[in-house]
């Protein structure tokens, strides 16, 4: 057969656009993006080419470019809700909570059967304090779609917080009966049960999870909290990798709307233990997350390097710009393999996912030179006296003050440590300790 001498034709705009979002689904972006920049380089006012092309920013974490984009994209074609409701979830993303609120509104008055426009709206209107406005539009988006797994799954998280168990393990129930291995609602249900006393329906519910995901470390470890037995020294690595890396571009902002003050806390503590702002020492951030800590550590750091076992948050903390090293790795191992090599060791909210603190707060002596600091955050297990630390129904562990002063002695570091607020969950504040472990040889 011979072949055609014909030559391939060119793509249209709209075959181009189409290929383009094709390849955004397939999250091909580094082509999905080059694609869009040849079609707006022959047509820069192309409204689906700049909307889509806004999203794929937003998906790359360049927020303010995503803006500039789809905000363009409604100057010239303004009637469309997809395009106010994706702005909405750019604006959320970066905390700029009442413009998100304004599109999702925007959205929802061009098109009334917005279903993930009133989802997310009810999202932040929890955020803002607004519980009863925000059950209201989740029941909406439920209405609208009775699918609606998100809206499902939130209106289960803001009845919990609002003490409402049994309605919420119903929406949780409700989200496994549409998609029968969703890991988190199976963990929310397990939870909803031990809450209400039901301990049995909660070990059947991952006794069944483990039955089809045998070894799952989310499973594992909550079958742990809901019980008490088989109860880790501390979190598998896979548990927390799996756990940060599932919720690593929502992080931020869940923690914005949790009132979370543990780097502020840590900052504060810095300050008084009289460092003085010169850039003179080397810094290590344990646990380093999105890098919430590292704009705070900067001043002190002559080099600042962060570590975590999460590669999604590692990826975010890269784009704060302040760190000369980011590592994913297990905390306790790095410490070892880096004897005398840092001034301050601060870590926010990673020791709780340890029970027993020996191992790594003698790894973090062991890392710090003569004068070192190592300060980080816990949360207290108050109002007990005959334990160290437990496993709590969240998964976090809590730790009692006098074990803690008594592993930070052990280590060599003389303790100094503040109670404190470090955050709201479920409408109530989180008790916490702000420690310091000073290394004085």
């Amino acid at each position: 057969m011979e072949q055609s001498d014909t030559p391939p034709r060119e793509l249209t705009l709209e075959e181009a656009i189409a290929l383009a979002i094709l390849l955004q689904k397939n999250e091909q972006l580094v082509e999905a993006r080059e694609l869009y920049r040849r079609v707006l380089d022959t047509a820069p006012n192309h409204p689906d080419a700049l909307h889509y092309a806004g999203v794929l920013a937003h998906q790359q974490g360049q927020s303010d470019e995503a803006v500039a984009l789809i905000e363009k994209s409604l100057a010239l074609a303004p009637g469309r809700a997809d395009c106010h409701n994706n702005l909405g979830i750019v604006f959320q993303s970066t905390g700029k909570l009442q413009a998100a609120i304004d599109a999702y509104h925007h959205a929802i008055a061009i098109d009334p059967g917005h279903a993930n426009a009133h989802s997310n709206l009810g999202v932040l209107l929890r955020a803002t304090g607004q519980p009863l406005q925000a059950e209201a539009a989740y029941r909406t988006a439920i209405q609208l779609n009775p699918e609606h797994i998100d809206a499902y799954t939130n209106l289960g998280i803001l009845l919990n917080a609002l003490k409402r168990t049994r309605e919420a393990a119903e929406c949780y129930c409700k989200v496994i009966t549409l998609r029968p291995k969703h890991r988190e609602a199976r963990r929310l249900l397990a939870l909803a049960h031990c809450v209400l006393g039901d301990i049995d329906a909660a070990v059947k519910i991952f006794d069944e999870w483990l039955d089809e995901e045998p070894g799952d470390p989310i499973a594992l470890h909550m079958r742990a909290a809901c019980t008490g037995r088989d109860v880790p020294a501390r979190a598998s690595n896979g548990f927390v990798e799996r756990t940060f890396d599932s919720f690593a571009s929502s992080f931020e902002s869940k923690l914005e709307h949790l009132s979370y003050r543990a780097p502020a806390l840590v900052a504060a503590m810095l300050d008084n233990s009289d460092l003085e702002q010169v850039k003179q020492l080397d810094v290590l951030d344990a646990g380093c997350g999105t890098g919430l800590c590292g704009p705070l550590l900067v001043p002190y750091a002559r080099r600042l390097v962060g570590v975590d076992l999460s590669e999604g948050m590692l990826a975010l903390a890269k784009e704060k710009h302040v760190y000369d090293a980011l590592i994913q790795r297990e905390l306790t191992d790095h410490l070892r393999d880096h004897p005398a090599a840092f001034d301050v060791i601060v870590s926010v909210d990673t020791l709780v996912y340890f029970g027993d603190l020996g191992s790594v707060i003698a790894a973090a002596a062991g890392a710090l030179r003569p004068n070192g600091l190592f300060i980080f955050t816990l949360e207290h297990a108050v109002g007990v006296s005959d334990i160290n630390w437990r496993l709590e129904l969240h998964g976090r562990y809590s730790h009692a003050r006098p074990y803690v002063e008594r592993v930070l002695t052990v280590a060599g570091l003389q303790p100094w440590i503040t109670p404190a607020e470090l955050r709201m969950e479920s409408g109530a504040p989180v008790a916490g300790l702000v420690i310091r472990g000073a290394k004085l040889r």
